[in-house]
């Protein structure tokens, strides 16, 4: 919503109209599998996370499927997330707050996460960075640049677009390893599956032994010194059994184009043209 994300649909100060209109429509979602199903509508994904005394609150949620009808496209989106793990070179998860910093804590993978991207820049140390780059485990390669950028589809239109990564859709799951100012020409992103990790650890060859470490815009306090490394995997996406729900992901609300863009169309296309002005020619009023 809003300012979540360049292609964002949605100002925050609708978000009222926006749920409401999208919860008496009805309309169906769509059948792949980031989105929810179609029998699973953002009905269901109210009664799961309301409050019983919220559940009646307002009158509208009675009239549901009548005012506006099926024929609308709105439907509830699950973006997905990036599970990050930092680590000191002897292996002691980190966080990125030093005063929250605790050797004990087993799980810090499962709780650092990302809507956009992970970035490891070399700051204001006039040297390039020298970071291993390993995917599955397999070392890949060694990047020589001002720092590398993971992202995820929805993050695929922020800075990994700068540093002229690809725009995926994000109904892709997958992960975009982006270098920031490569010195080799050949070093061109990559889109991986969502579900491989990717390590970036910084080589003991940097001439500068400390790099800045950014998740979703937030710094991490000290950085991450020689040695130490960043794991990074996409976040699973799942359907519980029973009344488990949906877990992972975030749902946002993605709005019905209202001008006959068909069954198929999600507002994807719509937004590269009207927001990013994709392919836009040069010198033309927009």
């Amino acid at each position: 919503m809003g300012t979540l994300g360049f292609l964002g649909e949605w100002k925050f100060s609708d978000y009222k109209r926006a749920f409401r209109e999208v919860y008496m429509s009805g309309a169906p979602a769509s059948e792949r599998e980031a989105v929810i199903s179609p029998a699973y509508t953002l009905k269901t994904l109210y009664e799961e996370h309301a409050a019983p005394a919220d559940k009646a609150a307002d009158g509208w949620s009675t009239i549901r499927g009548k005012s506006l009808g099926t024929h609308r496209g709105a439907r509830v989106l699950l973006r997905n997330r990036l599970k990050v793990g930092i680590y000191s070179p002897n292996g002691t998860p980190l966080s990125l707050s030093s005063s929250s910093k605790n050797p004990n804590d087993p799980q810090p993978i499962n709780t650092i996460h990302a809507l956009n991207e992970v970035l490891l820049h070399r700051g204001a140390d006039p040297h390039l960075a020298i970071i291993s780059v390993l995917v599955n485990g397999r070392f890949l390669t060694e990047a020589v640049g001002d720092g590398m950028i993971i992202s995820t589809p929805t993050g695929s239109t922020a800075y990994s677009l700068s540093a002229g990564g690809s725009i995926i859709h994000p109904l892709v799951p997958s992960l975009l390893l982006t270098p920031i100012c490569p010195r080799s020409l050949s070093f061109r992103p990559l889109v991986l599956p969502a579900n491989v990790e990717i390590v970036l650890r910084l080589s003991e060859k940097n001439r500068g032994r400390r790099v800045e470490v950014s998740v979703d815009g937030r710094s991490m306090d000290g950085g991450l010194d020689v040695g130490g490394e960043i794991r990074v995997r996409g976040e699973e996406v799942r359907r519980g059994g029973g009344e488990e729900g949906w877990r992972g992901g975030v749902p946002c609300l993605m709005r019905g184009d209202g001008g006959g863009g068909g069954a198929g169309d999600d507002g994807w296309v719509g937004g590269l043209n009207g927001l990013l002005k994709f392919n836009y020619p040069f010198g033309e009023e927009g």
